[in-house]
């Protein structure tokens, strides 16, 4: 239940086209620095400010999540009303999707995009036969079951009317075709394509339930567990439908007649879980990720009530502690008394903190890409409230994975490890001769087998550290000796102010070899 002084659930609108932004919604920060109880404590009541920037290196564009989700769909196709230059996002989508089908050992294929490759011309002109052409090309060509526009910066500056395309074209195709607004500019928060993807899911294909199945909806990106997950649900009665890679359109159209929706990420899954839950009743979970042990069983035992299976959860659940407690015991003695800093989404940042304490891993620092103070239903991350009551001094940044910040901040702490969910936050940390963990797959750490899993390599990378080690003897960071002498967040400002937070900090510039001194302030 909510607490006192805790936002209002913002109701999710699937009659209109579009979703707002994270910023909007939920009050999402990409800058901020302090402890997990107060980020916790001031979020829960969204009074926390966000503190820009005077100077950012890279970020990433909500396009890519949205397309990527959206491209996933086995039998739809995605046009991208964009400059050519946006469809590279194809390319990990790609990769992402035939990883998907190997694991379902299906015939590998590509996804399926096409983009109207809008040119100088058609930003002064519009571009709106451009797209109807394209559209008429994506369905004589592939015959979709339904066909997604992905919006972007371009289309959304001189105002292209998507919406009144796909309105004319519709009956002509006889297939839905759906909108989605992910135009990079409006957000530095890129989850908000994920919300955009949902959103045009929740808009454009689900209806109404005809009756409720044994099914659950699972969130997920590539399914690497299906199987363990499939045989799990068989024990309560119930079969899993993963969404959205290599879902099929009708059965996005059924979501409604779920028992449940579930999710392996929440930044990934809340949106459309929340929406299922508020228009059609779908129970959606809502506890911290099932990483880790006190995860999974949170997990599981909100999945037992929504089933009305507590007592068959609680016997796997003995089972399995049971079975792992021997391996889990040697793996702590192993990892004990090792430090890490955790990089990651705010969802898999604050659960996999818990993980590391799980295998006696002390975690000196978090850092998440962005920071949502409140879901949709209205509440907290789960996550974040159960790291605040357990680890209440915790130190945690906020940032759109600014690996400027993120070397800093590992030159002055030197973990043995550095857990991460990005590739361009990796290789850093490596070059600096940590050992370092790349969680690419969404069920690292998944339940009991994961726990065991994890901690089997985090050993693994602490004892052949030796690529990190040769790295770091052979390799010459772009961040020169003064800004290594910085505190970590310097450049972040203060909430309304144009400049650093330390008056005394030099303005800086970019150069090739890094940041550098440019003049004292005041100077």
């Amino acid at each position: 239940m909510p607490r006192a002084g805790r936002a209002a659930m913002s109701a999710i609108d699937i009659k209109h086209n579009e979703v707002p932004t994270r910023e909007k919604r939920l009050a999402a920060i990409t800058g901020y620095v302090g402890t997990v109880q107060d980020l916790e404590s001031r979020g829960s009541c969204r009074q926390i400010q966000n503190r820009d920037r005077c100077f950012t290196q890279a970020s990433a564009c909500s396009s890519g999540c949205c397309q990527g989700q959206l491209a996933s769909i086995a039998d739809a196709v995605i046009v991208n009303h964009a400059s050519l230059g946006c469809a590279a996002d194809s390319v990990a989508a790609n990769v992402n999707f035939k990883s998907g089908a190997k694991i379902r050992d299906l015939v590998l294929t590509n996804i399926r995009i096409i983009s109207t490759d809008l040119d100088e011309r058609d930003t002064v002109f519009g571009a709106s036969a451009k797209l109807r052409q394209a559209l008429i090309a994506a369905y004589e060509r592939y015959k979709p079951n339904a066909i997604f526009v992905t919006a972007s910066c371009v289309s959304g500056i001189i105002g292209e009317d998507i919406q009144s395309v796909l309105d004319e074209l519709s009956p002509e195709l006889g297939i839905p075709l759906v909108p989605a607004f992910c135009e990079g500019f409006k957000s530095k928060v890129w989850a908000s394509g994920f919300d955009a993807a949902f959103h045009a899911v929740l808009y454009g294909l689900v209806q109404p339930p005809r009756e409720q199945t044994n099914k659950v909806n699972y969130v997920n990106f590539r399914g690497s567990a299906r199987k363990a997950i499939i045989r799990t649900f068989s024990r309560f009665g119930v079969e899993p439908v993963f969404v959205l890679q290599h879902s099929t359109v009708e059965q996005l159209r059924h979501l409604s007649e779920a028992a449940a929706t579930v999710s392996i990420c929440g930044t990934l899954g809340s949106y459309l879980g929340n929406g299922l839950e508020q228009h059609y009743g779908v129970p959606y979970l809502k506890t911290e990720q099932p990483h880790g042990i006190q995860g999974y069983e949170n997990w599981l035992r909100a999945l037992g009530i929504a089933l009305n299976r507590e007592k068959e959860v609680e016997i796997f659940i003995l089972e399995e502690e049971e079975r792992i407690r021997p391996e889990l015991e040697a793996l702590r003695q192993k990892l004990a008394g090792k430090t890490a800093v955790v990089g990651m989404g705010p969802s898999f940042g604050h659960n996999y903190v818990r993980v590391l304490r799980e295998l006696g891993v002390d975690v000196i620092w978090a850092a998440t890409w962005h920071f949502d103070q409140n879901y949709d239903h209205g509440g907290i991350p789960e996550s974040t409230m159960r790291l605040a009551e357990s680890q209440p001094n915790l130190k945690v940044s906020v940032g759109d994975q600014q690996n400027f910040e993120v070397v800093n901040l590992l030159h002055k702490l030197k973990p043995d490890l550095y857990v991460t969910r990005h590739p361009g936050s990796s290789i850093w940390a490596t070059k600096m001769g940590i050992a370092t963990y790349m969680v690419t797959d969404e069920f690292s750490a998944f339940g009991f087998n994961g726990i065991l899993n994890f901690g089997n390599i985090l050993v693994d990378k602490l004892t052949n550290s030796s690529l990190a080690k040769r790295l770091a003897a052979r390799v010459k960071l772009p961040y020169t000796d003064w800004w290594m002498a910085q505190e970590s967040f310097a450049l972040l400002k203060e909430p309304g102010a144009l400049g650093p937070t330390r008056e005394a900090l030099d303005s800086v510039e970019a150069t090739e070899s890094g940041l550098r001194p440019l003049r004292a302030v005041g100077a």
